[in-house]
């Protein structure tokens, strides 16, 4: 998989979520999206070739079905999501986000030795 600089959008993220558990068919595909998102298999089918030719998402050919599987993974996606919500809403800071966080109250005990946990390790590996 390679690296990825393009957000998805929530649409993409919901045929994502179902190829980054497993490749599919496109008829599993539908059965899981009309089930999870109310999509009919036309939708299904738009999507799957309109993320094809976006380069998100592969198949393999087996026999006469096509086997879906992301091309791009989760991490790459997330990172790339993570770094366009911090350059829009925080300018590129960090210190600004969490301190959005921390002012919502939205940061619990846990989060807090996590994120004590991820600096410490940050400033060994800068050392």
């Amino acid at each position: 998989m390679e690296h990825f600089a393009v957000t998805l959008s929530q649409s993409e993220w919901r045929v994502m979520e179902s190829l980054w558990s497993g490749p599919k068919t496109l008829m599993e595909l539908v059965r899981e999206l009309e089930h999870s998102a109310g999509w009919a298999k036309s939708t299904v089918t738009t999507m799957v070739r309109r993320m094809e030719e976006k380069g998100l998402i592969t198949y393999e050919q087996q026999g006469r079905t096509k086997v879906f599987q992301a091309a791009v993974s989760r991490d790459a996606v997330a990172a790339a999501e993570t770094e366009s919500l911090l350059q829009r809403a925080y300018h590129g800071s960090v210190g600004l986000l969490v301190n959005t966080l921390a002012q919502r109250e939205a940061l619990t005990h846990a989060d807090i030795e996590e994120l004590y946990a991820i600096l410490r390790k940050a400033e060994e590996g800068a050392k």
